[in-house]
C-alpha cells in the first residue's frame, strides 16, 4: 500500500469558500468517475476549517488530501491514462500549482493508535 499526500493552497482570487466548494463537488467527484481515479483505493479530502480564516490572509495551506494506492504500479498507472490530463486541467484551475506539496509514502510505522489500541514496539 502506498499514499499520495498533498499539502493543497488554493489558487490566487479564489476564496476559502469557492476553493473549499469546488475541491468538494467538482475535483473529487472528477476524479471519482475517472479512469485515472479507478486506481486509486480510497480518496480523502481534509479541509481546513472555514472558521480558521481571518481577515488577512495568512499564506497557511488550506487542506491536505490522501489517496490510497494498492501499490507504486498503480499509482503509476494513474499518471499514466489517458484521462489524467483532464484531472491536471481541473487541479490548475483551483489550485497554486508552485505552492502544491505531495508526497508518497510506503506503509507506516504505527508508534500508537488510542483508537483500537494498538501499539509499536518502539523499545531500543
Amino acid at each position: 500500500m502506498v499514499r499520495l499526500t498533498c499539502l493543497l493552497r488554493r489558487k490566487d482570487g479564489l476564496s476559502p469558500e469557492e476553493f473549499h466548494e469546488h475541491w468538494r463537488t467538482v475535483h473529487g467527484p472528477l476524479i471519482a468517475a475517472s479512469v485515472s481515479g479507478s486506481h486509486v483505493l480510497r480518496y480523502e479530502q481534509h479541509p481546513r476549517p472555514l472558521s480558521s480564516y481571518g481577515a488577512v490572509d495568512d499564506g497557511g495551506y488550506d487542506g491536505v488530501t490522501m489517496q490510497w494506492f494498492d501499490s507504486m504500479a498503480s499509482y503509476d498507472a494513474h499518471m499514466a491514462e489517458p484521462d489524467f490530463p483532464a484531472i491536471w486541467d481541473d487541479i490548475s484551475t483551483f489550485l497554486d500549482l508552485d505552492r502544491l506539496e505531495f508526497v508518497v509514502t510506503a506503509e507506516p510505522y504505527v508508534v500508537f493508535d488510542r483508537l483500537d489500541g494498538a501499539t509499536a514496539d518502539v523499545s531500543p
